[in-house]
């Protein structure tokens, strides 16, 4: 059996894909995110080149220093304050500060007691429960500690993955149009099919990049302010949590401010709980429905279902780069699928007209 050259050549180039990505596996988020950022900051480098007339590297070296300064340090700084108070409010929760016993111990004095021997009647132990909901709440801070310490036992990890990313960021933009040119020729599809590929995924990284930063960072900061103007502790801490959990279509940060309402309310803090209640429901999930649209528009042209699951399953599978993978690999998913349709349409259709002729 003998095997042609392109072939034995395109063999050769499988293999060597293969073996250089087990070798770059550890730092593929690196990679991953110099991509994404100098898609999202290409145009940037362009003007800056343009409007002061530097060389390219001169251009590139620009647009890495502003990016450091407004985008990724700010990032640090926030990324700390997170961390601080993070720990704060874990200690609170270990030293008994935040009794969640005693709110349910209230909500017990507040119904009925015929109500309770009903419950207790349809077997329903309200103390275990109570023990149950402390466990948690014990085991969630736990688990928030876990990732504090986490964290910073992966510093190290972070700081190298950071600095390979701004190295390679600054070769992407620099050079990003001969990459694109080289990657371009190298895939054997034609090249309206790649132009799609490459759209869509570009098309995706932005915009899940902009609705992520400009929703989450709106609704951590109208979430921040409310429960500092309402007195919950860690007031910075549940802010950026609220912007964290905003990447989650649907639901996002009222599986923050929801529960704090609830517990408010059944606390005793009636009127705090209704105007968290209500301004949450007002302005902070409002806001998504109406920055998402405007900042993001219908680009990614996907289901909102397949969004949210293609980001969680993100997020668990890949850590944080899956919030933005994920739904890149999902819309990579159907335009693949498209193009087969297509391909596999066109196909069933031209025999038919060679018949005709």
């Amino acid at each position: 059996m003998t095997v042609n050259r392109t072939t034995a050549l395109v063999l050769l180039a499988i293999a060597a894909t293969i073996a250089l990505a087990i070798v770059l596996y550890v730092v593929w988020q690196a990679i991953f995110w110099a991509v994404v950022l100098g898609i999202l900051f290409r145009p940037i480098q362009q003007w800056v080149e343009a409007k002061f007339r530097l060389r390219p590297g001169l251009a590139a070296a620009v647009t890495l220093l502003l990016t450091l300064v407004f985008v990724q340090i700010p990032i640090f700084i926030l990324g700390s304050m997170i961390v601080t108070e993070g720990a704060a409010v874990y200690q609170r929760i270990e030293s008994s500060q935040f009794d969640l016993g005693a709110t349910l111990g209230w909500l017990e004095q507040l119904v009925p007691q015929q109500t309770w021997q009903w419950l207790e009647g349809l077997g329903v132990d309200f103390g275990a429960i109570t023990e149950r909901v402390q466990t948690a709440v014990m085991r969630g801070g736990q688990f928030a500690l876990s990732l504090l310490v986490g964290a910073g036992q992966n510093a190290a990890s972070f700081v190298m993955n950071f600095f390979l990313m701004v190295y390679l960021l600054y070769f992407i933009l620099r050079d990003g149009d001969e990459m694109y040119r080289r990657m371009f020729a190298i895939i054997p599809l034609p090249s309206d099919q790649k132009q799609r590929l490459f759209a869509k995924f570009a098309e995706v990284s932005i915009a899940t990049l902009k609705g992520t930063f400009v929703v989450g960072v709106t609704q951590g900061v109208l979430g921040g302010l409310i429960f500092f103007f309402l007195g919950i502790n860690g007031a910075v801490f549940w802010g950026a949590v609220m912007a964290l959990v905003s990447v989650l279509p649907a639901v996002g940060a009222a599986l923050i401010w929801f529960p704090a309402a609830v517990f408010l309310i059944i606390g005793g803090s009636w009127i705090k709980g209704a105007i968290l209640l209500a301004y949450g429901t007002l302005v902070i999930s409002m806001s998504d429905n109406v920055l998402r649209p405007v900042v993001v528009g219908r680009q990614t042209r996907m289901p909102d279902y397949l969004v949210l699951f293609s980001t969680i399953g993100g997020l668990a599978v890949l850590g944080v780069s899956g919030f933005v993978l994920g739904p890149v690999i999902a819309a990579l998913f159907l335009v693949s699928w498209e193009l087969v349709a297509e391909e596999r349409t066109g196909k069933e259709q031209r025999p038919a007209k060679a018949d005709m002729l």
